[in-house]
């Protein structure tokens, strides 16, 4: 299980769901400036929403039992931009 985005894993949602975060830059390109706005909105086209806590900064949350799906979302994902 080899991943190529770093997540970490945070608590529970409010009905027992895993969560996990990753940095918001998985979702912005090279060219792009660090825009966190321009990178939450690609990520909730997936599921993905902003992580209010201070333990992650710069974080998109996903929740998500199968995270290796996740992952490979978000790749095909940034390969349409």
């Amino acid at each position: 299980m080899s991943t190529l985005i770093d997540f970490t894993r945070v608590n529970n949602d409010t009905n027992g769901n895993p969560r996990y975060v990753c940095h918001f830059l998985n979702f912005i390109t090279a060219d792009e400036k660090s825009d966190y706005s321009l990178a939450l909105y690609r990520a909730k086209k997936i599921g993905g929403k902003k992580f209010h806590n201070k333990q992650y900064g710069g974080g998109i949350v996903f929740q998500s039992y199968n995270i290796e799906s996740t992952e490979k979302d978000i790749l095909e994902l940034m390969k349409t931009i």
